[in-house]
C-alpha cells in the first residue's frame, strides 16, 4: 500500500537521497503515527536495517543487531563485543555493498541505549569518524520516546551535537489526508462522520486503520473503544510509557490539562497536578507540543509570560470525558450518542479539529499570504463572562472574531444569539482598543441557515474548508 499524504517528507527523502554527500536523519513523532511506514513504504530496500528491541538488555540487542549485519552482508560476520566492534562490522557490511546510495535505517534508537551499552558514544564514533566524511551515506534514525530523541539526539551535549543534518517531526493526518485513507480502504463517510472520526481519534494513521468498513462512526468508536476486544481499548495504559520515559509524570499533566478546556497557565499545571515548578515540568511540556497532544498560545493580548498550555490530542481528550472513570461496557457509546455529555465534548472537540486546521481557514478566508496571529480571547471583566474561541490577528487590519459551532444541520441563529455575538464584538471593540476592523465569521458543520439574523456575519465558512489541501 503506498503511502497516504506524507508529500512534504517524501520531498524531504528524495532530495536527500539525490544528494552527494551523506546525512543523518531523525524521524520522531508520538506513537503509531507512521514513522516506521513511511520510512519503508519510500525506500523499500535498504543497505542496512535494524530495529532495537523493547525491555531487553545489551546482550541481546548486540544479538540481535548482529543478526542483522549477517542478513545484509554477504560474508559471514562475527559476533561483537560492543557497539564499538558493531559498528565496525557495519563499516565492512556498507563497504560491500553494490548499492549507490547506501540508506541506513535504524528504527527503536531509543531501545538500544541500554544502561551502560555506551551506544550513543559508538553511534558517534560512526558518524563522526567515517559516514560523515562520505558522499553515499543516508543514516535515518527513528522513536517514539520523543523525549529520549530530543535529549540525547537533538541536544546532545557531546560529539553528536549539532550531527543531526535533518529532522523529521512526523505529525498526524489532517482532514484531507484522513479523507484520501479511509477511501482507500472504501469506507463511504460522510465528511459529518470523517469529522467526527477525527474528533475521536485524531489523524493518528493506527487508529484510523481500526475503523471498519460498513459501519457507521459511532458503531466504530463503540468497537475499539468500549469493547474489551477493541483495539484501543488498553491504549491510554500504553500510550504515555511507549513515548516517555517517567510517564506518570506526563499524565499528571495531561490530566490536569483535561480538567480546563480552554488551557492552564505554568502555575495552574503545578498547582492541579501538585507538579514542583522548574526545568522538569518545562521538559515535559516541551516534549508533549513536540509529541503533538498540547498547543501552546497566547490569548489575545497577553505577553508570553500569560502563555496558556491546551491539551489537544484528540484520543486523551476522549479518554478524560468517557473512559477513565466510566465501567466501560460494549454498547455505551451508542446508548449515548446525543446525551447531554457527549454533546458538550462534541462541541469542544470540534473547536479542536477546526484550530488543528488553520491553514485551511486562512485559505478559505482568501489570507494563506497574510501574516497572522492565532489566539483566544476571554474578557477580563468577569460579570462580561465573554470569549471568544477563535481570534485571527490579520496583518492587513483585520480582525476575525469565530464562533465554532457542531451541529447536525444548518446552524441557525436565534434573535437572542445574535444579540449575544453583537454584545461579544462590543465588549472585544472596548476592552482592547483596537483600530482593526473586526470580522465576527462562524465556522460550523453544515454552515448557516440565512434568516433576518445572519446578516451580520462576514464570513460563513463550514466543515468542507477544513478538508481544503
Amino acid at each position: 500500500m503506498e503511502a497516504i499524504g506524507r508529500n512534504r517528507e517524501k520531498a524531504v527523502f528524495k532530495r536527500l537521497y539525490e544528494e552527494e554527500k551523506s546525512h543523518f536523519v531523525a524521524v520522531y513523532g508520538r506513537r503509531r503515527i507512521g514513522k516506521t511506514f513511511i520510512i519503508k513504504n519510500y525506500f523499500k530496500t535498504f543497505a542496512f536495517q535494524h530495529t532495537g528491541i523493547a525491555n531487553v538488555g545489551m546482550t541481546e540487542q548486540l544479538e540481535a543487531f548482529s543478526n542483522s549485519l549477517q542478513y545484509y552482508s554477504s560474508k559471514k560476520t562475527p559476533q561483537p563485543n560492543n557497539w564499538l566492534e558493531a559498528f565496525e562490522i557495519l563499516k565492512k557490511v556498507l563497504v560491500a555493498s553494490k548499492k549507490e546510495k547506501k540508506v541506513i535505517f535504524i528504527d527503536e534508537l531509543p531501545w538500544l541505549d541500554t544502561p551502560r551499552s555506551n551506544f550513543l558514544s559508538a553511534l558517534e564514533h560512526f558518524w563522526n569518524g567515517w559516514a560523515a566524511h562520505r558522499k553515499d551515506i543516508l543514516l535515518i534514525v527513528c522513536g517514539s520516546a520523543t523525549s529520549w530523541i530530543v535529549k540525547k539526539i537533538f541536544n546532545n551535549k557531546g560529539g553528536l551535537h549539532n550531527r543531526v543534518t535533518h529532522k523529521i517531526n512526523l505529525k498526524p493526518f489532517n482532514l484531507a489526508e484522513t479523507e484520501e485513507f479511509l477511501q482507500s480502504k472504501n469506507i463511504a463517510f460522510n465528511r459529518y462522520q470523517l469529522v467526527k472520526a477525527y474528533m475521536v481519534f485524531g489523524g493518528v494513521p493506527f487508529y484510523l486503520e481500526g475503523i471498519e468498513k460498513g459501519k457507521s462512526i459511532d458503531q466504530c468508536i463503540d468497537d475499539l473503544l468500549f469493547d474489551e476486544s477493541g483495539l484501543l481499548y488498553q491504549e491510554y495504559q500504553n500510550l504515555y510509557q511507549a513515548l516517555f520515559s517517567n510517564p506518570e509524570n506526563y499524565i499528571s499533566v495531561v490530566k490536569a490539562l483535561a480538567t480546563k478546556n480552554k488551557g492552564l497557565t505554568r502555575d495552574e499545571i503545578v498547582k492541579i497536578a501538585k507538579f514542583k515548578t522548574g526545568g522538569t515540568l518545562s521538559a515535559i511540556l516541551n516534549d508533549l507540543e513536540l509529541s503533538d497532544f498540547i498547543r501552546v498560545y497566547q490569548p489575545f493580548g497577553k505577553k508570553k509570560r500569560n502563555s496558556l498550555y491546551q491539551l489537544t490530542d484528540a484520543y486523551s481528550l476522549f479518554y478524560h470525558n468517557f473512559l477513565e472513570k466510566n465501567k466501560i461496557k460494549k454498547g455505551y457509546w451508542l446508548h449515548n450518542i446525543d446525551n447531554p455529555k457527549v454533546r458538550a465534548w462534541s462541541g469542544y472537540a470540534f473547536e479542536i479539529v477546526c484550530l488543528q486546521h488553520i491553514s485551511e481557514i486562512k485559505k478559505a478566508l482568501g489570507i494563506s499570504g497574510v501574516y497572522t496571529e492565532i489566539s483566544s480571547w476571554i474578557s477580563r471583566t468577569e460579570e462580561q463572562n465573554v470569549q471568544i474561541d477563535l481570534v485571527i490577528d490579520r496583518r492587513d487590519q483585520v480582525i476575525n472574531l469565530f464562533e465554532i459551532k457542531y451541529s447536525q444541520e444548518d446552524y441557525l441563529i436565534t434573535a437572542k444569539y445574535s444579540s449575544e455575538l453583537r454584545q461579544k464584538i462590543g465588549v472585544f471593540k472596548r476592552e482592547t482598543k483596537t483600530k482593526k476592523a473586526v470580522f465576527l465569521s462562524m465556522l460550523t458543520t453544515y454552515g448557516l441557515k440565512i434568516n433576518e439574523n445572519s446578516g451580520y456575519v462576514q464570513n460563513d465558512l463550514n466543515m468542507d474548508c477544513l478538508f481544503q489541501e
